[in-house]
Formats: C-alpha cells, structure tokens, sequence
C-alpha cells in the first residue's frame, strides 16, 4: 500500500489562533511530504510496500529504523490532522469517552492535567498519547516517531511534540501550546470513533 499525503480536513486557516497557517503549510506540506516520501521509498526497498501501514509500523519497529521512523510519523500525521478541529477541545466530551475518563483517569481535569504533562515532559521531539490498552485508557510519551501501536496499545488521541509543530506559533513555550491544543482543538469526535474502534 503506497504511502499518500492526505488533504487536511479544513483550511489552512482554520485553526487561527491556535495554530497558524504557516504551521500548517510547512508542518503538513513539508514535513508530512517528507514522510510519505521517505516512507514509500524505504518500504520499496525493503519490501514491505504491499502492507497496511499500521503492518509496516510494526514490522519496522526495532529492524528497519529508517523506515520505522518514516512510516511511524506518517501514521502519526494522519491521525494529528482529524484529532483538531476549528472549535474543537475543552469538556464536552461525549458519553461513553467522559465514562471512560472518569473511571480509568480519574475524571477530565485529572486527564487534561496528565496529557499535558505527559507532552511537556518528552524530553526532544515526540509526542503524547491517549490510548486504549487492555481495555483501559493510558496517557503515555513517545520518543521521535513511535507510537503505542509498537507497545501494544491503540491509540485515539496523540499530539505532536516535535518543535515544527509549535514552535512558529509558541516559540519555546511549548505547554502553552498544549493546553491551546486541549482546550480549543481536540476533535472529540474522532477521539470517540477511534475508541469505538479500539474497544471493539
């Protein structure tokens, strides 16, 4: 399955003021780009280009660290885009998600608290997860392009640490970043979908 560089679901200017539109342009456009493009290469070369990413994601984790990298970040992305949305973030959650939250992290502003530690905590580039593991939410932190997928675990809901993520709009406050990403951009919604899909 050839890698492709999905259209962002929304205008670039969408998420103003939150996230820029030049953020988007070189965060999508480039380095997204770079993934796709680095990531059918290496999966050609290694054979593997007939799988489902989420194969090669596995796969590729600790035998092909080029590859890894590059199609770890492209499942990343993919999911980044559709987790904003314009007037997304703060407490309405849906049911079953608020539910979940409640009893596996102790209620929202304990989940908002931890997630945001968990990225102001990852040491370089990397990113902060909400995942579904042995039927329980988890927050954890990434290094680089890894994901909970390699440790067992599916996840609904991940930021970007990476500093091209913010660092246009933030400088070097990237906790400030975070909560804009908490309170006015999470796309709940495909948090749900997602962990509809992880509780199956």
């Amino acid at each position: 399955m050839a890698f492709e560089l999905p259209p962002l679901p929304y205008d670039y200017d969408a998420l103003v003021p939150f996230m820029s539109r030049e953020t988007l342009e070189y965060h999508h456009d480039k380095h997204h780009k770079a993934y796709v493009d680095n990531g059918n290469k290496l999966a050609e070369e290694a054979g593997l280009a007939n799988l489902t990413l989420e194969e090669i994601v596995k796969k590729s984790y600790g035998t092909n660290q080029g590859l890894f990298n590059n199609a770890g970040q492209h499942y990343n992305h993919i999911h980044f885009w559709k987790w904003m949305k314009k007037g997304g973030g703060g407490k309405s959650l849906p049911g079953v998600l608020q539910k979940a939250i409640d009893s596996d992290l102790g209620g929202y502003d304990k989940f908002r608290t931890d997630f945001i530690a968990a990225g102001t905590t990852q040491f370089g580039s990397g990113w902060a997860w909400l995942s579904v593991k042995d039927g329980k939410l988890v927050i954890s932190k990434t290094p680089n392009g890894e994901n909970p997928l390699v440790h067992g675990a599916a996840p609904i809901l991940g930021v970007d640490v990476w500093e091209h993520s913010y660092y246009i709009d933030y400088r070097n406050a990237r906790p400030k970043y975070l909560e804009a990403f908490v309170d006015s951009l999470i796309n709940w919604d495909y948090v749900l979908e997602m962990y509809e899909a992880a509780t199956k």
